[in-house]
This record gives structure tokens, C-alpha cells and sequence, in this order.
């Protein structure tokens, strides 16, 4: 009754409202929509969360199925298509999780009466105390019972046991939201729940723990790096490439990488025979990792290159950096915890310095000056800071923001990626030094594509991924092991994550390109970039260029792959 009157409103908004004519308000509906479901369905791993958001999906590709595409402006397909291409890919990676969801879901059998509790909570329903308590008590008895018979069924991969202890840590924190709500103002249910809920939260602690581990150990096939992965497999790379609107198969990609891979091997020769090293480009990488800074000094080095590159972009006119976003950018320092994770500074509304701390060990000191010196992080203060990440930060927060739904790493890095080529082709750097810094970034975006699609086809082992980033590109052995680690040993970094850069960067490129030949400035392109807010770089052309937009799109734009 209540999913009849929710849909009964939404189509009385279509036919009296009109708001299916105005895509800002569909957009904007569709979005609050999902907060307003998410803030009700906590219980994220539960059978509950997953057919709501299934029916929502379903509910919302019928709504947009009756507005008018045919009379739409230009703008408005795009938000449509943009809007449909959403809504499709977060019912799969929702289906997926489903799916995974249904396979561990008996880890919490027992618990329908818990998830009621939960559910009544939301309206404040009054719980009958004393027989919650019986409950709470046979659940922490019914754990006890689990964790023995799962120990002898483990799970298939540390995957399915990740997703098992997520499911049971969902529910968890779902409980003690619940319990912290009754507590101390209800007396009766404070006199009857205190130590049973202690006893299941405790229990559920030590459940979840049991179960992150509980999982066949002839499922790890480690390679000696100590990364255990699981590719996704060709079929799924394909089917993230069509909703980034990338019309390219990982076997392209990957001849596109290592064709740039090759160009940027053949500059770092150059720039070693300038530095006196002939072609040994390994001892004149060497050489510049140690012109880091004096301790102390890095962050006075990122402003001055901060400066440097901003001063070096406006004296060209090429795109507009507002006052107050060069005003109010800012630094902080990077803790020795989250650099042993990423050991090079990050960037976006804030520069995070990476750079060494008292109590790290010397070994740690020297790789994260070594790793963090003044040529490497030529090409990388532009990226993070303007006009990359916080340029992008800044406008998207004042343009067409409504369009954030709709990010994508395609555009968000490579953005910020493809200023590095610009500033290159405009010989921003000028000693073979600063050559060489900043084609260490670039062929490391090169590697990245070749080595995360290899390994997610099944053609590469984690050891393999971080031989290529040691002896190919130069890292550091630590640094490479930690890249190679946050890309694959985790079920939280997309697959296409790591090639997004560079491929967005091609796309920037070779959009630019078009628009130049046409009439437009650097600078028109620049600018009417950051106004128009995120998405594929391929529903952004046909914006720029007014092209033609079906009603059921497919990516169709086999943008050029050569920066040349």
C-alpha cells in the first residue's frame, strides 16, 4: 500500500507539475529520493536494503520512460541520458552485491527478530522489553553455535568471508543504534536490555572477526607478493567500459598504454643523456630522487611550485583560476599511518604533504623524501591543487551542481591528468630534471592501465604488477608494493580506477583537439569544461559540440589515442 502511494505521487508530479520538462528536478528528485531511502534502510547488508533499492531502481527507470525525450534541449537529453546511464549502474553494482549478498546471507539466519526490532525502531514503535531481552539472549546463544558449524563450512575466498563479516557488522551497528535510542529513557527497557545487549554486541564483535578469517585457505594463491586478489574478468571490464562510455576493449586500451608507455621510456632516455647518464634512465632517476628538499622544508618547496605552475598558466591566458580559489586553497600534513597507504601527497579542496615524521623509522624517512622530491611533484601540485582536483572542487560546487551524481574518474582524474600533458607540451618543465620527474608520473598512469587490465583479465600476478612499477617505472619497492595492494587486495577500488587517468586524459586531449580545429580558444575549452560539471568525457562533447542525442545512447566516440 505504502510503495503504491509513493509511486501515485511521483506520476501526479509528472502530469500536474510538468517537472519531467525540467531535468534539474528529476535529477534533484531522483537523488533525494535515494538519501531519503538511505537514511531510513541502514541496514545496508540485508534483505530488506536490497529489495527496496531493487523496486527503487525499477521504479525510477518506468518514471523517466514518460518524459518527452524528443522535446528536450540539448542539456536536457544529456541529463537524461546521463540520468538513465546512473540509474542502470547502480542496479548492477547493486545486483552484484545482491547476489554476493544471498551467498553469505545465512550468517544471520537468526536474526529475523533482531531486524523487526530494528524496523519498529525507525517510528519509534514501543518494543516489549522483557521478551527483546529472551531474544537478545537466544541470538548470543545461537552465535556460539554458528561460529562452531561455520568453522567446519569456511567460505570460498576472503571475498565471500569479507562480505559475510559486512553482513554481520551491518546489523550490529543497526542494533546498537536501536538500543542507544530506548536506553536510559525508557526505564523498563533499560532495566531488562543493558547486560543482554552487551552480551550480544560483544559476541556479535567476536562473530564478525570469526568470520572476516573463515575462509579456505586453498582459495589463496599467493604469488609470493602477499596480494591476494580476484580479477573480475573481461565480461565485467566490458561492461564498466560501456557505462564510462569508453568504446574501446581492455586489449585497446592496454596497445594504447604501452604505445605511450614506450613514448615516455624514450623521453626518460633523453632526458638521462642530458643529465649525463646516457641511457642508463634507472641511475638518472636515481640522481633525481635525491634532490629532495632539507627536512622541514617541503612545504614551503610545494608552494613555490604551486606558484611556479600558476604563474605559468596565467601568463598563457589559458583558462580562468578565480581569486578566491587561489585565496583559499590549503595544506596539512599526511599521518605516518596513511602514508605507509600513500606515500605521495593526495590533493582536492586541500594538499596532503607526504614527508616524514620523528617517530617514522629511517628507512620510511628517506623513501618518503626520496619519493616526494621537488621534480617528481612538478607534475602532481598542479594536479592536485589548480587547476586540477581543487580547481574542479571549487567550480562544481558553483556550476550545474546538480550534475555531481553523475562523476566519473574519467573525468575527475583525468582532468587533472591531462593538465600534466599540456603543461608538458608547453615546456613547463625546462631542466632534464624536471623532465624526468614528470614523466615518472606519466609512465606510472601508462603502467597503471597496463597492469590493473592484465590482472583483472587473469594475465598478471600481483608480484608481476609490482615488478613492472620497480624495474619498468622506478618506484620504490615498498611504494609499488602498496600501489599494487590498494588496487587489488581490497573490494573497494573499481576495477577501472587505475586506467581512468590516463584514458581521461586521452579523452580531454583529444576533445581539445577537436575544438581548437573548429575555432575555439584553450582558453573557451578550459572554462566551459569546469561549467558544465562531471561526466563521460563523451556526453561532455556532445554538450561542447551541439551534437545529436538519441534516446537510448551508446557510447559511439573513438576519440583519438595519440597525444600528437
Amino acid at each position: 500500500m505504502k510503495k503504491k502511494a509513493y509511486t501515485s505521487i511521483l506520476v501526479m508530479m509528472i502530469a500536474i507539475t510538468g517537472f519531467a520538462n525540467d531535468m534539474i528536478d528529476v535529477v534533484n528528485t531522483y537523488q533525494a529520493d535515494k538519501r531519503t531511502l538511505k537514511a531510513t534502510y541502514t541496514v545496508d547488508e540485508s534483505e530488506e536494503y536490497y529489495k527496496r533499492f531493487t523496486a527503487f531502481f525499477k521504479q525510477w527507470r518506468n518514471y523517466i520512460k514518460d518524459i518527452d525525450f524528443k522535446n528536450l534541449s540539448l542539456q536536457e537529453k544529456a541529463d537524461y541520458i546521463l540520468l538513465e546511464n546512473l540509474i542502470e549502474k547502480e542496479d548492477y553494482h547493486l545486483q552484484l552485491s545482491y547476489k554476493a549478498y544471498k551467498e553469505v546471507a545465512h550468517v544471520t539466519d537468526f536474526a529475523d527478530k533482531l531486524y523487526v526490532f530494528v524496523q519498529e525502531r525507525r517510528h519509534g514503535k514501543r518494543p516489549e522489553s522483557a521478551s527483546l531481552a529472551k531474544t537478545f539472549t537466544k541470538a548470543s546463544d545461537t552465535i556460539d553455535k554458528k561460529m562452531v558449524a561455520l568453522k567446519e563450512a569456511a567460505f570460498e575466498d576472503w571475498i565471500q568471508a569479507d562480505k559475510a563479516a559486512g553482513v554481520v557488522k551491518s546489523l550490529h551497528k543497526a542494533l546498537k543504534e536501536a538500543y542507544d535510542f530506548y536506553f536510559s529513557y525508557d526505564p523498563e527497557f533499560t532495566w531488562w536490555m543493558e547486560q543482554p545487549f552487551k552480551e550480544l554486541s560483544e559476541k556479535l564483535t567476536a562473530y564478525g572477526s570469526f568470520l572476516k578469517e573463515n575462509y579456505d585457505e586453498g582459495s589463496i594463491k599467493d604469488d609470493g607478493s602477499g596480494i591476494i586478489g580476484k580479477p573480475v574478468g573481461r565480461d565485467a571490464i566490458l561492461k564498466e567500459l560501456a557505462f564510462e562510455m569508453i568504446p574501446y576493449t581492455p586489449e585497446e586500451l592496454i596497445a594504447t598504454a604501452e604505445k605511450q608507455f614506450d613514448w615516455c621510456k624514450a623521453e626518460m632516455i633523453k632526458a638521462s643523456e642530458e643529465m649525463g647518464y646516457g641511457n642508463d634512465w634507472k641511475a638518472a632517476l636515481e640522481h633525481v630522487k635525491e634532490t629532495y628538499v632539507p627536512v622541514g622544508e617541503q612545504p614551503q618547496a610545494i608552494k613555490d611550485l604551486f606558484d611556479q605552475s600558476v604563474d605559468f598558466i596565467e601568463e598563457r591566458d589559458i583558462i580562468t583560476i578565480p581569486d578566491l580559489a587561489k585565496e583559499t586553497w590549503r595544506m596539512i600534513m599526511m599521518t605516518p599511518k596513511r602514508q605507509k597507504i600513500n606515500p605521495f601527497f593526495t590533493g582536492g579542496w586541500e594538499i596532503s604533504i607526504s614527508y616524514p615524521t620523528m617517530e617514522m623509522s629511517q628507512e620510511d624517512k628517506l623513501m618518503s623524501m626520496r619519493g616526494n622530491n621537488p621534480n617528481f611533484s612538478r607534475a602532481t601540485v598542479q594536479h592536485e591543487l589548480l587547476p586540477g582536483h581543487n580547481l574542479e572542487f571549487f567550480m562544481n560546487a558553483r556550476h550545474k551542481s546538480y550534475r555531481r551524481p553523475f562523476g566519473t574518474p574519467f573525468w575527475m582524474e583525468g582532468w587533472a591528468l591531462y593538465w600534466e600533458i599540456i603543461l608538458w607540451d608547453k615546456q613547463f618543465p625546462q631542466t632534464p630534471e624536471q623532465k624526468m620527474g614528470m614523466l615518472f608520473w606519466r609512465i606510472h598512469r601508462c603502467a597503471r592501465i597496463i597492469f590493473s587490465l592484465k590482472y583483472q583479465l587473469g594475465e598478471m600476478t600481483p608480484q608481476e604488477c609490482i615488478d613492472i612499477l620497480v624495474n619498468e617505472v622506478g618506484h620504490e619497492y615498498a611504494n609499488a608494493e602498496a600501489e599494487v595492494r590498494r588496487s587489488f587486495a581490497t573490494t573497494y577500488t573499481p576495477p577501472l580506477y587505475q586506467l581512468a587517468y590516463m584514458v581521461g586524459g586521452l579523452q580531454f586531449y583529444a576533445l581539445r583537439k577537436e575544438l581548437l580545429e573548429k575555432g575555439w580558444t584553450e582558453k573557451q575549452f578550459h572554462d566551459r569544461v569546469m561549467k558544465e560539471n562531471m561526466m563521460p568525457v563523451e556526453i561532455l562533447r556532445a554538450v561542447l559540440e551541439e551534437l545529436p542525442l538519441k534516446k537510448n545512447y551508446s557510447t559511439e566516440w573513438k576519440f583519438s589515442t595519440d597525444f600528437k
